[in-house]
């Protein structure tokens, strides 16, 4: 992943996660990682940039969730 690419994904996933009781962490995993991806590519990171670390941003996610 591209410094910019995971620039942003750090900072677009701690502005996102939710404050309230999580009762579905996989869904929200997943939903946060899509919206994460398209918040990306309209900020001009092409998806790739963010598609080579998508196991990386699942583990971001679960580590902003503890």
């Amino acid at each position: 992943m591209s410094k910019r690419g995971s620039d942003f994904l750090y900072h677009w996933i701690s502005d996102h996660l939710p404050d309230d009781p999580i009762t579905d962490p996989v869904s929200l995993m997943i939903e946060m990682a899509l919206d994460a991806k398209r918040a990306a590519e309209d900020q001009g990171i092409p998806g790739h940039e963010i598609d080579e670390e998508i196991g990386a941003i699942f583990e971001v996610i679960m580590q902003g969730l503890r």
